[in-house]
């Protein structure tokens, strides 16, 4: 059963989270499979950690709107996302073009020439008028243009120059479970903010957190992938004032969703025009369209096809297939 389990230190302006994604993590790679649309595996290790790294950033901010992870660059893998929604439901795909090395990191999966970038995007629930989502973008690699081979970094440095808070991240993934463990100096307040300190005058400088994200930095990923939290923060923090907060689990708990419905393609298809459905009805019998994130396939046969473009309540009995 996946779980979120949140805590902060006892005198300490630190903060952590630990996130196990097991059921929906596997229920997601299980679809792709049933589907004979399964990532080589450096590619689902990349987007179970993304959608680790997801959960744990949307329950950080508690947005009301998704939280989109995407990496994008130059190599075999065009495009990577994670999207989490308010309720922490999650959702994870590729676009790969290329062949993808058993061992490649992520400079060989998106950043061959240096182009890769690292984007994430808050877009809210309840738009306002002319409202747009917020999107922050950072590149593949760090302060001295050293190409960064690890997801968690290029995290660590987005949130160093979009929120100028140290933080530190921890994140694995396999076919069975995917996990990370985020740890985060807390923002200046009340005092603090009154002696006209900033988030940015306190990088780097405070001890406590320095101290923990130390002892994080020592967790390796076998760790993380086969202890349960319990056992993960005693062994890590066992010197520690830790203080836990009830976790989320069961209902509560992250969860895989996919938010696609025969609707919304339908609407996809409408988009496309009469003629341009006409011509794939008349080469392939129907239209296949299968979706990106669950691998679910929905089917349009001409009865289907001719009701998309009738008035409402003037579209003939559907067919019979169920997507």
């Amino acid at each position: 059963m996946s779980e979120l389990h949140k805590f902060i230190f006892d005198g300490l302006p630190v903060r952590g989270m630990l996130v196990r994604l097991d059921d929906g993590w596997r229920e997601l790679l299980q679809r792709r499979a049933a589907a004979d649309a399964a990532f080589p595996a450096p590619v689902r290790v990349l987007l179970g950690e993304m959608a680790a790294a997801a959960v744990l950033m949307q329950a950080n901010i508690k947005f009301n709107g998704a939280l989109i992870l995407q990496v994008f660059g130059d190599g075999p893998v065009k495009l990577a996302v994670a999207e989490v929604q308010p309720d922490l439901a999650f959702r994870t795909t590729a676009k790969v073009v290329g062949e993808v090395a058993d061992d490649a990191r992520l400079e060989a999966m998106l950043n061959v020439h240096g182009k890769g970038r690292c984007a994430i995007t808050l877009d809210p629930q309840d738009k306002l008028p002319g409202q747009q989502p917020y999107q922050g973008v950072v590149p593949l690699h760090g302060d001295r243009r050293e190409p960064l081979q690890q997801l968690a970094q290029v995290l660590e440095h987005y949130m160093l120059q979009s929120e100028q808070l140290d933080t530190k991240l921890v994140l694995a993934a396999d076919d069975r479970l995917a996990a990370g463990l985020l740890i985060q100096r807390l923002p200046v307040e009340g005092a603090g903010n009154l002696a006209s300190q900033r988030n940015e005058d306190r990088i780097g400088l405070d001890e406590g957190y320095n101290r923990i994200a130390h002892l994080a930095a020592t967790l390796t990923r076998d760790e993380l992938l086969t202890l349960d939290a319990e056992t993960l923060l005693r062994r890590l923090f066992w010197e520690e004032t830790v203080r836990r907060f009830e976790p989320q689990t069961g209902a509560s708990a992250p969860r895989f969703a996919c938010r696609c419905s025969r609707e919304r393609v339908a609407g996809m298809l409408r988009s496309l025009g009469r003629e341009e459905i006409d011509s794939i009805l008349a080469e392939q019998g129907r239209v296949e369209i299968g979706c990106d994130f669950c691998a679910l396939k929905y089917h349009f046969d001409a009865i289907d096809a001719a009701g998309l473009f009738m008035p409402a309540g003037q579209q003939p009995p559907g067919s019979s297939a169920l997507n």
